[in-house]
């Protein structure tokens, strides 16, 4: 069976014949997606490699860590600004002229392209982490204005990203991080004010075009897992496992919906201790995987900004390869 089909029978419970894989960098382990991330990058130079002003004037930094930097200037920290503001052009052929060479080299793969930075990153990158919380007490209609604006971008970027490639592409790898290691940002009544029906907009752009929603989102995000459930998220990336309770994850939502995760990339990989490693896998496998699919192994594909020795990513993907037959 072809890597494409094993990927979407896991997300779609429909019994694919071993676990499927998302890396590239072990060998003599199967690598069944190809991640197109070039739509990501920012015609004022962003991009995960090069710090700069992006497109939507959020100005980047890069931090003493090496990962992706961190925004250091927000285009509206002054709401005065909100007036005159305006998104980049989502149909702007940069952000699509070199996915043709990263689907190229998809072969059989399932197709994913990456789309950073949703509807809760996006807020707080243009107006400031500390502001973005307050402000939905101060200034819940601004906050919705911008908000607003976000989600129509989003439809218009994945529109043209269709309108080009259409069903060369299986899914949309989204990004919104949501948790500290304790909880939520905000409480689930505000998620529902602010959020819940934007985002049920957002998926039903995404399947309307036939495609599966990966949403990522770091943190204990427990209490708005039945929330993204609820509005059609196939696929969830959950890379803190000890932080959300294995058994308890699994109890609630296996079956449910697909899970692409990692061994916890804060708590287990960083240990350095491969019984560990191996220990977690076993847990993963047989808490949140089903004998109809829904789990898909993921690599998060930077230890050294984990702080993980790159051994412990050969012992945990080759632990899920004596895995991969657990339901067959």
């Amino acid at each position: 069976m072809k890597s494409c089909e094993i990927v979407k029978r896991a997300i779609e419970f429909c019994k694919p014949p071993r676990l499927p894989f998302f890396q590239h960098d072990v060998e003599d382990v199967p690598d069944d997606v190809c991640d197109c991330w070039e739509m990501d990058r920012a015609r004022r130079g962003w991009f995960f490699d090069h710090a700069a002003e992006d497109d939507w004037g959020c100005g980047w930094a890069i931090t003493e860590q090496k990962n992706m930097g961190q925004v250091v200037s927000h285009p509206l920290d002054d709401w005065s600004k909100l007036s005159t503001y305006r998104p980049p052009d989502p149909s702007d052929p940069f952000y699509f002229e070199r996915l043709n060479g990263e689907l190229s080299e998809a072969g059989d793969r399932y197709v994913v392209v990456t789309s950073h930075f949703n509807l809760m990153e996006r807020l707080h990158m243009l107006r400031g982490f500390g502001k973005a919380l307050m402000d939905f007490y101060l200034e819940p209609a601004k906050i919705e204005k911008v908000l607003d604006m976000i989600l129509e971008f989003k439809v218009e970027y994945f529109y043209e990203l269709h309108r080009r490639f259409g069903d060369r592409v299986d899914g949309l790898f989204l990004t919104d991080d949501w948790g500290t290691q304790g909880g939520t940002f905000i409480s689930a009544p505000m998620f529902e004010t602010f959020f819940l029906q934007r985002y049920r907009q957002l998926v039903e752009a995404v399947h309307g075009h036939g495609w599966h929603v990966m949403l990522h989102s770091c943190g204990k995000i427990n209490d708005f897992v039945p929330y993204f459930i609820d509005i059609g998220v196939d696929v969830l990336n959950m890379q803190q496992p000890r932080a959300y309770g294995i058994p308890e994850i699994g109890k609630r939502f296996a079956g449910k919906v697909c899970f692409l995760t990692t061994v916890d990339i804060q708590a287990t990989l960083p240990s350095g201790d491969p019984a560990k490693v191996r220990a977690e896998v076993d847990e993963l496998v047989k808490h949140w995987s089903t004998p109809r699919g829904g789990f898909i192994v993921f690599n998060y594909g930077d230890p050294e900004a984990l702080g993980v020795k790159p051994e412990m990513t050969q012992v945990m993907f080759r632990a899920f390869v004596e895995r991969m037959d657990y339901w067959s």
